[in-house]
């Protein structure tokens, strides 16, 4: 069924007729199309990213950066798709073409510093915790963590006087609560940017576990089948907005302790500035 607003407004409405909206990202196609190609092997996946230099460059500056750890300098794609896998590069690549996508908006309502510093540290906390669970989502926990408000940018893009509208009223609530963001966008705009930002991803066609991730971000289903991740996304998005990170509700959520939440958050507190200059320059 098709969301729409007392304003007339649908989500489909947001998602039609912004070319740069709607395009989903080239490269990460090829990429795909490599992988699920019998016939290609990793030095095709490495000729696409060394096709684009600047690509190339920065893909090489992450995995030698903390955010893999590797104990020696990777001096090329293909070493690199070795040592990563091609799946894991392939998600790495989407993770940077989003960023670099979405770095600007018209007006300047909203700061894309601030917006991709909260959730670049939400993606990092979403692969620290599921490594912790067992690495059930090693290819794809970092990228449901980064994209999982990217519907808020679908907001300023295309409504942004709404869109600022939320925002103001979200500031004047004297303690917010965590749904509050959630309860404000369906009042104001007849739906939440966890709807559009899920069927964002469906436009552009990204694996299910990640639309269902976005999906499910503020409407948890146990039962679904990618309710894992959702609720691994969920807790890091709380770890990035409270000031406690011991609240009991947190630590509940997939049954880690204070002790394993305490060394994650060292552990990004002292690799994220370096690996945040990384993919936002």
């Amino acid at each position: 069924m098709q969301l729409s607003s007392s304003l007339g407004l649908s989500v489909s409405d947001l998602l039609r007729g912004d070319i740069q909206l709607v395009s989903p990202p080239n490269v990460y196609f090829l990429l795909k199309k490599i992988i699920d190609d019998p016939q290609k092997s990793a030095s095709d996946a490495a000729f696409v990213i060394e096709d684009d230099a600047a690509l190339a460059l920065k893909v090489l500056k992450i995995v030698n950066s903390a955010f893999y750890g590797f104990p020696s300098q990777v001096s090329s794609i293909a070493k690199a798709i070795s040592l990563i896998g091609m799946r894991e590069l392939q998600n790495l690549v989407l993770a940077m073409v989003v960023v670099e996508r979405f770095s600007e908006l018209p007006g300047q309502l909203l700061s894309m510093h601030d917006y991709w510093a909260r959730n670049l540290r939400c993606a990092l906390l979403a692969r620290a915790l599921d490594k912790l669970l067992g690495k059930r989502y090693a290819d794809t926990a970092f990228v449901c963590g980064l994209v999982h408000n990217i519907g808020q940018l679908v907001f300023y893009r295309r409504i942004p006087v709404l869109a600022r509208e939320v925002d103001l009223l979200l500031q004047s609530q004297a303690q917010p609560e965590s749904d509050d963001e959630v309860r404000i966008e369906q009042s104001v705009i007849g739906f939440d940017h966890f709807q559009v930002g899920a069927e964002l991803c469906r436009l552009w066609k990204l694996p299910e576990v990640i639309v269902e991730s976005v999906r499910l971000h503020c409407y948890p289903d146990t039962l679904a089948p990618c309710a894992d991740i959702a609720a691994i996304v969920r807790l890091a998005n709380l770890l990035c907005r409270i000031e406690n990170p011991y609240d009991a509700f947190t630590i509940d959520a997939l049954g880690l302790t204070p002790d394993q939440l305490s060394v994650v958050l060292d552990d990004i507190s002292m690799e994220f500035e370096g690996i945040f200059k990384l993919f936002y320059s």
